[in-house]
């Protein structure tokens, strides 16, 4: 028979051993790694997304799995280091978000661990797999189909803007596809009959000399092409558009809410989701070898009113019907 002193030291004891338990049960939920380009602030706005899609899988945060995150805060050169650091810690499934960088760091440093990737380049010429359909290796994920839509994004700006003589264009040079994009835009130039002007930028301050290169090149409008580090900046690019008056069309519909004039692309938040999606698959078993890779078929073709009638601009109905938001 148990003494008083003796079951409040027995409790005592018992109770000291609780978080031991308590850890080793944390410790059992599988640990998705998210390696992501940029920072924390700029994935807020789509971390929601994330966590729908692992619950459309079955895969709720906290309770079947735990996400480790890594920044590189536009650094690529970090993305090596911190990618190792996910697979020592041996996660689960990495994520890698924000271009094609954080995906080729990810697979250089692990052949085995399963990696969903989201970008807008091709991710065949980018090496990440060998064909869409059975992507085969440790690799999967979303493609944007960024680099595919500049020639459409250039028709809209130029059914918009008929009266600008010369169109600028913003290219990151850093960008993989920075080369597609140029030759993609001149082909469309070329049918359009529309005389462009191809500037780049890589850093902010970069994209402050290109605005005004463009205006004293008399461009009428801009076209701002897919990259990741424009979408970092879309507060400094809408900014500088209505400081120069040149209409401008994106590929982030978050760009156009910020007062740009134009986005046309594929749903972020739905590319996220489906990156969430997929992550939560993986947990549940499958295998990135067999999860064909998915390019969304939902786009956002975003028109700002209210920048519109600053800018003078009359949009036309036609274009209007099209939208699918208008911001007034």
């Amino acid at each position: 028979m148990i003494g008083r002193r003796g079951f409040i030291t027995l409790l005592g004891g018992a109770a000291a051993a609780w978080p031991l338990v308590a850890r080793a049960q944390q410790a059992a939920v599988p640990v998705v790694g998210l390696l992501h380009a940029t920072s924390s602030n700029y994935f807020a706005q789509f971390a929601d997304a994330v966590r729908q899609g692992m619950r459309e899988s079955g895969v709720i945060e906290g309770r079947d799995a735990s996400i480790e995150y890594r920044w590189a805060e536009g650094q690529n050169d970090r993305l090596p280091v911190l990618a190792a650091d996910l697979v020592r810690k041996r996660v689960a499934v990495i994520l890698a978000i924000g271009g094609t960088a954080p995906a080729l760091a990810a697979k250089a440093t692990t052949s085995t661990i399963p990696i969903v990737f989201l970008s807008a380049a091709d991710p065949i010429k980018a090496g990440l797999v060998a064909r869409l359909d059975r992507p085969g290796g440790n690799v999967t994920g979303i493609s944007f189909l960024g680099t595919a839509l500049e020639a459409k994004r250039l028709e809209i700006l130029h059914k918009l803007v008929p009266s600008a003589a010369l169109i600028g264009v913003l290219v990151d040079p850093t960008y993989p596809d920075a080369e597609a994009q140029r030759r993609e835009l001149q082909d469309a130039a070329d049918i359009l009959k529309q005389p462009i002007a191809v500037v780049g930028a890589s850093t902010p301050a970069e994209i402050n000399e290109a605005f005004a290169t463009l205006s004293q090149k008399n461009a009428g409008a801009v076209l701002v092409t897919q990259a990741i580090f424009f979408n970092t900046r879309g507060e400094q690019l809408a900014e500088l558009a209505a400081r120069y008056r040149l209409p401008g069309i994106f590929d982030q519909r978050e760009i156009a809410a910020l007062g740009g004039l134009i986005s046309y692309g594929t749903s972020f938040p739905d590319g996220y989701r489906l990156g969430g999606v997929y992550v939560g698959k993986v947990l549940k078993g499958a295998k990135a070898a067999d999860l064909p890779v998915i390019q969304p078929t939902k786009f956002e073709f975003v028109i700002n009113l209210k920048t519109a009638t600053t800018l003078g601009l009359t949009v036309p109905d036609a274009v209007l019907a099209l939208a699918s938001e208008v911001i007034e």
